[in-house]
């Protein structure tokens, strides 16, 4: 279902469905195997590691690095649950991202063996900004963190809250946040919350956030998209691309 309504958006607002030709990618992480995506259109462009939402890795972020590759990016959608594991269940669903976030040692090392996979793919991680919806917003934020270096961190609806004993300290990138007004899910407090944080550490930083945007309002065809939120943050995300990398 989340694919034909992919495919119909596609047709509706005339997005390119013939991007440069992405593959799935296999490796391992710490005896684990995990299977991602990555797409290039051409050697040496600028990097995007992309994180997926709590389904686990599917049309829609491939649809997504895709997009950014008719744009000139390459693009390595990365695997955080193992190759194969992509829930449907709402149990499962919170089993998975919970099981990462309370193992942040176990997110952080996943995260890396994403990026080393995608190294070995010929990405260019010299120049590199890290992307992602919902729970990989959240993951996002984990990278920013966590001491690995990168130009940005953009997060689209993701969740915002820091771990206890966690700081902002190190960052070393620009942050972006898009997120909706009308997210129940995380909240303006949390948003408020995470904007005195980032000031507390001079971590430079923007947060957008969108009249009666509800929480993933960036997933075409559900109930919960909002086109006009939707494409205003990505020509903001595409903007920011374009003045950082």
């Amino acid at each position: 279902m989340k694919t034909l309504l992919i495919l119909l958006m596609c047709l509706v607002f005339g997005w390119n469905t013939q991007a440069a030709a992405g593959r799935d990618v296999t490796y391992h992480v710490e005896g684990t195997v995990y299977e991602g995506y990555f797409t290039q259109p051409a050697d040496n462009a600028p990097f995007i590691l992309l994180i997926h939402d709590w389904d686990g890795l599917t049309s829609y972020e491939k649809k997504r690095a895709d997009m950014l590759a008719d744009q000139g990016y390459s693009v390595f959608a990365a695997d955080l649950f193992g190759q194969g594991v992509r829930p449907t269940r709402l149990e499962d669903k919170r089993q998975h991202t919970g099981e990462l976030y309370e193992d942040r040692m176990k997110m952080r090392a996943i995260l890396k063996g994403a990026l080393d996979a995608a190294r070995e793919q010929g990405a260019d991680t010299d120049r590199m900004v890290a992307m992602g919806y919902c729970f990989g917003g959240a993951a996002v934020l984990e990278l920013a963190r966590a001491d690995l270096p990168m130009q940005g961190y953009v997060t689209f609806h993701g969740g915002l809250s820091t771990p206890e004993g966690q700081n902002y300290s190190e960052t070393q990138g620009k942050v972006l946040v898009f997120h909706g007004r009308a997210d129940t899910v995380v909240t303006m407090a949390d948003y408020r919350q995470l904007r005195a944080e980032l000031k507390k550490h001079d971590v430079p930083h923007e947060m957008i956030a969108y009249d009666d945007a509800p929480h993933a309002f960036t997933v075409f065809g559900s109930e919960r998209y909002r086109q006009d939120a939707d494409e205003a943050s990505w020509q903001r995300f595409l903007e920011f691309l374009e003045q950082t990398l």
